[in-house]
């Protein structure tokens, strides 16, 4: 599977473009990850754009994302690939081996994070966000209430990572693709 097949799967499936954006956002951190690890960025990438593909069709837990791992099969999507998304969900009972795996969750709900965190910024950009706003932000439980704190917690550290660390390497995984996710903001 290509990034370019990966990704229209997603048009296919996803309307959203809230949803969209956010499934971008998670292939830029996965991607910078995989440069770091030496992993395959297009596996990472794949596996980031893919991950929520089928959350507008199976809205309710435990429906997303075990209906959507057989779509994704009958598309030809890697048994590496499907474990990884079915993995990011706690509840599927798949746990988190692989490094891909742990980038993966690690990177999910931090994503959605930053990308809240932008919104509210006077530019709406992620080039103002930093590790202390961010970090006092996750304490604000009526901030982003979907967002859940714990995975962003338990993501770093199955990651094996600071959690300052992993929020200022997502940043700039995010700040990157600024201009392609909406979060390059205004002057």
């Amino acid at each position: 599977m290509t990034r370019d097949e990966a990704w229209k799967i997603v048009c296919e499936f996803v309307q959203s473009d809230g949803l969209r954006k956010h499934m971008l956002a998670v292939e830029a951190c996965m991607i910078a990850y995989a440069r770091q690890h030496g992993g395959d960025a297009e596996t990472y990438a794949v596996t980031g754009l893919l991950h929520d593909f089928d959350w507008e069709i199976h809205p309710n837990l435990p429906d997303h994302p075990t209906k959507g791992e057989p779509i994704l099969a009958s598309r030809g999507v890697s048994a590496e690939i499907r474990r990884a998304i079915l993995s990011h969900a706690d509840f599927t009972g798949v746990p988190r081996e692989s490094l891909l795996e742990k980038t993966l969750f690690a990177c999910d709900e931090l994503a959605g994070f930053l990308t809240a965190c932008s919104y509210v910024k006077p530019s709406r950009s992620i080039h103002e966000v930093d590790v202390k706003s961010v970090r006092k932000k996750l304490k604000d439980k009526a901030f982003a209430r979907a967002v859940n704190r714990d995975d962003v917690l338990n993501g770093a550290a199955e990651l094996g990572v600071d959690l300052d660390a992993h929020i200022e390497f997502c940043i700039g995984a995010l700040r990157d693709r600024a201009e392609l996710l909406g979060l390059q903001g205004t002057v």
